[in-house]
């Protein structure tokens, strides 16, 4: 058997399993939106606010005191890196923000937590679908050929099931883009929030150095 009758053997089997592949890549992005959604909306808070209090406490020289009000705030990520930095601002602004950096690399994972597999889906769901059109169309042919006097009406119910996967294909995939770029926006909203923490930190132990 060469490779081509090979192919068409599994060609023969039909859409239906690959339509079934992408309900259940579909559930499990559904899943993992939601799981992401109430991630990020539990933990958002409002930056400049924070950060413009972090900033004050700091003024005032109680730094302790200043970690623990971000802390008490639902910024999960945030207070793990201020807390970084706290622990090392005894040792000077750089080993403060080196200690933050090393928290943001570490707490990143938090943020992109089944991300790439939401990515993943939006990119490729058209083409998985798209595979299961071409499959079922050779399908649908290779039914003609075996019942040539079912005429066109075969051939044309084949087709419109095979085009079914290439639809299932662009819904899946659809929802999964949106959902990838929206938490892509929420985590420069955090990293900007960090950002603007760091800063405050550092120049603040700039500051009683000077």
């Amino acid at each position: 058997m060469n490779i081509t009758q090979r192919f068409l053997s599994f060609a023969l089997l039909g859409a239906e399993w690959i339509m079934w592949l992408l309900v259940i890549l579909s559930i499990i992005s559904i899943a993992i939106m939601i799981e992401r959604w109430r991630f990020f909306f539990s933990t958002r808070i409002d930056g400049r606010a924070v950060a413009d209090q972090f900033a004050k406490d700091l003024a005032s020289g109680d730094v302790e005191g200043a970690y623990k009000k971000v802390a008490a705030t639902k910024g999960l990520v945030e207070a793990a890196v201020v807390g970084a930095g706290v622990e090392r601002a005894k040792a000077g602004a750089d080993a403060a923000a080196s200690a933050m950096e090393a928290a943001r690399a570490i707490h990143r994972g938090a943020l992109d937590r089944n991300l790439a597999f939401l990515g993943t889906v939006g990119n490729n769901a058209p083409f998985v679908g798209l595979f299961g059109t071409v499959i079922g169309i050779i399908k649908a042919f290779h039914d003609l050929s075996e019942n040539a006097q079912g005429g066109a009406s075969t051939v044309m119910a084949g087709i419109s099931e095979a085009l079914v996967a290439t639809a299932i294909g662009i819904l899946v995939a659809i929802p999964a883009v949106a959902s990838f770029n929206y938490f892509q926006r929420k985590i420069k909203a955090v990293q900007s929030n960090l950002d603007a923490l760091t800063l405050v930190l550092v120049s603040h132990l700039q500051g009683k150095k000077d």
